[in-house]
């Protein structure tokens, strides 16, 4: 693992400094050094994939940051480095962080990679800065019911081919609407709600502004990033917001929570090819292209639900069932129900904003993706032993020697 530092361990975290970014991989390269075998470091590959993350520190800060990244792979490991025309040092594409980690998905299920056309998984992933959705939808052979035959073509569309099969997938990456980022969004809707209601006097930035999206009776100072165009005239404002006050009116708050989530969706956008999910991006219905098959969520969406005590598959509405129990606050006779389930008081205890947090969730699963309240999905963090996300998927494809991008580094003979 990284180093922890102030601000975060990604490489996003070293703006400015991108020798340092790059001697942060020091600790994973280690490990890879004592786990590859001496005689063959030299014909093991290396990539770096960074995420939405870096982009944050604009497109000259985090091409300066991979360059430096590459130089050391190069200069300071055996290893040979995928090629840039390969994406061997790079920030990917939202669109293939989806793609890869529904090929890692599926093929640790064992649904692709084999002879068998067996039916796929869709994956969704909600990460800090982004959300992604994959799947495989299924359209009927004659148009029925206003169905179309195939899918539409658009930037959506993604045709790949893996183990000798040719898979057109539906990919979405929605960037601004990850866990992170839904967090802040949500906290400028209720900042700029005190505005619109103190519009000639800014005397309540002073004081704590009531978030019906945190826990009751806890608080928080929250830095909000209200983006350039704000009508306050400031990019950003710390302000201490507070939950409701008891539990009796949690329930109340619950529900005024999930609209603001709902509303940071933006459901009513222009949607120019339907059908729409939200944010006015075209997506096949789930319920009518993809009505049977697993639905994966894993990243936030396992690590707030597991520590509760949800089992590995249930529907939305017993994720609709747990929201309302979290939101009702530590007083409430809803959250003995915690104290059978190791850590899960800790865990509430230590995020004023877990209510926010599945409230979105739900509202992205429900609303925004329109997953039917009564279908099951399943969380997991790892399939037969392997981390789920995009890594295996991206990895993959570097097995294929010249077509992956990198050839055997050659050994000096002294």
């Amino acid at each position: 693992m990284t180093e922890k530092k102030e601000g975060g361990s990604g490489l996003s975290s070293y703006k400015g400094d991108p020798e340092g970014a790059a001697r942060s991989l020091d600790p994973l390269l280690d490990v890879a050094m004592q786990k590859v075998p001496e005689k063959i470091k030299s014909c093991t590959p290396i990539a770096l994939k960074a995420t939405a993350g870096l982009r944050k520190v604009g497109e000259e800060g985090a091409a300066t940051i991979l360059q430096a990244v590459r130089n050391r792979l190069e200069t300071e490991y055996p290893f040979p480095v995928v090629s840039a025309d390969k994406g061997g040092v790079e920030v990917m594409d939202g669109k293939d962080e989806g793609v890869y980690a529904w090929i890692t998905t599926n093929y640790l299920l064992g649904k692709i990679g084999g002879p068998d056309e067996t039916p796929t998984a869709a994956v969704f992933d909600l990460g800090g800065g982004s959300t992604q959705i994959v799947f495989q939808p299924t359209f009927p052979k004659a148009p029925e019911g206003g169905m179309p035959e195939h899918m539409a073509e658009g930037d959506h569309k993604y045709e790949l081919a893996f183990g000798g099969r040719k898979f057109e997938l539906y990919q979405h990456s929605y960037l601004g609407y990850g866990l992170m980022e839904a967090r802040n969004n949500l906290h400028r809707v209720v900042v700029e709600g005190m505005a619109e209601n103190h519009p000639s006097s800014t005397s309540w930035m002073n004081k704590p502004i009531l978030n019906p999206c945190f826990l009751p009776g806890t608080s928080k100072q929250v830095e909000v990033s209200l983006g350039p165009d704000s009508p306050l005239g400031t990019e950003s404002l710390t302000v201490n917001m507070t939950g409701p006050s008891t539990s009796s009116s949690s329930s109340s708050s619950s529900s005024q929570c999930r609209a603001l989530a709902e509303k940071t969706l933006q459901k009513d956008a222009s949607c120019a090819l339907a059908p729409c999910a939200f944010n006015g991006v075209h997506q096949p219905s789930l319920a009518k292209t993809f009505a049977r098959e697993d639905i994966f969520l894993f990243s936030y969406f396992y690590d707030r639900v597991q520590p509760l005590g949800m089992p590995e598959s249930f529907s939305l509405r017993e994720l609709k069932d747990l929201t309302s129990r979290v939101c009702a606050g530590a007083k409430s006779k809803d959250w003995e129900l915690f104290n059978a389930i190791p850590g899960a008081k800790a865990e509430l205890e230590d995020r004023p904003e877990s209510c926010l947090d599945l409230n979105f969730m739900f509202a992205l699963l429900h609303t925004g993706y329109e997953i039917p309240i009564d279908r099951e999905v399943r969380v997991a963090k790892k399939i037969k032993g392997n981390e789920l996300g995009w890594c295996l998927g991206a990895s993959l494809p570097l097995l294929d020697g010249k077509e992956g991008g990198w050839e055997c580094k050659i050994r000096s003979v002294a």
